[in-house]
């Protein structure tokens, strides 16, 4: 536990977010695999928090459930109407007032569309807090172009802040500070809480505004501060899809950049893409067009693409990864999978085994070593080890109403253009035919053959397609179609 440990941290996410054009809360979008929210708690969680309480508005019955499943532990207050950021802490703090908490030590605020932010930089403000002194701490940012932010004045004796002056009340020489208001504070609790009380609304909103605590605070006698954010892009919000999309890009960017500094091999960073829970052993290599999302962790000298996309899956040592898609599976270590391949939730490949080109699985657990190189469907299955299912192979699982299980076992043999009618059990050892439809189980060490005997019309081509290009060939050939040679069948 932190010595400055705060008290609480309030999350402003009550807000409509009307320019995201959306019917999902401006909060709930997503970048790199985090709501923008969840990311805000995510960062607010490195600095132990005493209490946590997201303060919600618009739309709170999705924010609240959806911050459940993610941080079931965080408090929610209502802020049933947006007076202004003031207002919302103020809602904040009462809830948990209501909750019987007294609040004794520091208060860091922060918003909840600022996804960028990262806990280091929560603990700097909070250390400098502490450190100082403050009645209240205010993070700021020094920026290459401060228009439209409002400026950190300060003090130029002591750098203690003076004011936060908006853009638009800024003069000559004040818009001319790079320095801004980033919206994260730090404060006093029992100091804020009373200072809260005494904000006003006579201005041209209507509202409660934060940062007229600071005029408040400082007006007592109390020292308002500043820390200094080591990267202005953290405090970047989110208002529109284009800023989505440009912290999406940065925090992607920040992603890859700590898992190549830790011994991965990104080969083109610009088209791979990671979520925040993505893990990665030593020596693995992502090739371009990759997609590596949920919870995938890809295990030491692991291969992965070009162009593959995967969530929550686990790519075993050694592994090699090739255009394939994905979804809740398990690749074992020496595993080759791909081109092409589509690995579906619960499909388990072992180690050294083989999905190759064109392979859907799904539900299918493959042993060590087995391979089902081509063009097939393996569904609701289980392989043994050391297994070659032939190309075009269809394990047919599903009846219409229900879906039954195929087993096969170790060191078989089936045939190309199989088909497995489930339930049906292939014994260890056995062999199949090509072309056949398998319906009864076969005994380990067995050859079955389920197909029609083949049969040969002679002379076909030249009694029905008499004059084609067919007739003239098998003319040429010395065969046309005319000899007194009986009508054969070929057997097993």
């Amino acid at each position: 536990m932190s010595a400055n440990r705060p008290a609480a941290v309030v999350v402003l996410a009550a807000g409509e977010g009307t320019r995201m054009k959306s019917a999902t809360p401006k909060v709930l979008h997503a970048i790199c695999g985090r709501s923008l929210v969840g990311h805000v708690v995510a960062a607010s969680r490195e600095l132990d928090p005493e209490h946590l309480v997201v303060v919600v508005g618009h739309a709170r019955e999705k924010v609240v459930a959806h911050l459940a499943e993610t941080d079931p532990e965080v408090r929610t207050a209502v802020q049933y109407e947006q007076n202004g950021t003031g207002h919302a802490v103020r809602m904040g703090l009462e809830a948990l007032g209501d909750s019987g908490i007294v609040l004794d030590g520091t208060v860091v605020v922060v918003c909840g569309d600022t996804p960028l932010l990262t806990g280091e930089t929560l603990r700097k403000l909070s250390d400098a807090h502490a450190g100082d002194g403050n009645a209240v701490t205010v993070l700021t940012a020094e920026v290459p172009d401060s228009t439209g932010y409002g400026r950190i004045v300060r003090d130029e004796a002591t750098g203690a802040v003076t004011a936060i002056v908006e853009h638009k009340d800024a003069t000559d020489a004040q818009r001319a500070i790079r320095e801004i208001n980033s919206g994260v504070f730090a404060f006093d609790a029992r100091l804020l809480v009373d200072a809260l009380g005494k904000v006003r609304t006579d201005n041209s909103q209507g509202e409660e505004y934060l940062t007229d605590v600071l005029g408040i605070l400082r007006e007592a006698g109390h020292r308002v501060g500043a820390a200094v954010a080591g990267d202005h892009r953290e405090i970047l919000g989110i208002n529109n899809r284009v800023q989505l999309a440009e912290a999406r890009k940065l925090l992607n960017e920040r992603l890859l950049h700590t898992a190549m500094m830790s011994g991965v091999t990104v080969v083109d960073p610009a088209s791979t893409f990671v979520d925040v829970t993505v893990t990665f052993g030593q020596d693995v290599l992502v090739h371009p067009g990759t997609q590596l999302l949920g919870t995938t962790h890809l295990a030491q000298d692991a291969e992965v693409g070009p162009n593959s996309r995967l969530k929550d899956t686990t790519v075993g040592e050694g592994a090699v990864v090739d255009n394939t898609v994905a979804d809740g599976a398990v690749i074992g270590a020496g595993a080759n999978v791909g081109p092409y391949a589509y690995l579906r939730p619960g499909t388990r490949l072992g180690a050294k085994s083989k999905a190759g080109a064109y392979v859907e699985m799904k539900n299918a657990v493959i042993g060590e070593g087995t391979k089902v190189p081509h063009l097939s469907y393996v569904g609701d299955a289980t392989i043994g080890e050391y297994t070659n299912i032939g190309a075009a192979s269809v394990f047919v699982n599903y009846d219409g109403v229900n879906k039954h299980h195929t087993t096969i076992g170790s060191h078989c043999r089936t045939g190309s253009d199989n088909m497995f009618v489930a339930p049906v059990t292939i014994g260890d050892g056995a062999y199949t035919a090509a072309g056949s439809v398998i319906t009864k189980d076969v005994p380990p060490g067995s050859l079955a053959v389920a197909r029609g005997q083949q049969r040969n019309i002679e002379g076909w081509v030249a009694r029905k397609r008499p004059g084609s290009a067919a007739a003239q060939a098998a003319s040429a050939a010395g065969r046309d179609g005319r000899d007194e040679s009986p009508e054969t069948d070929g057997g097993q």
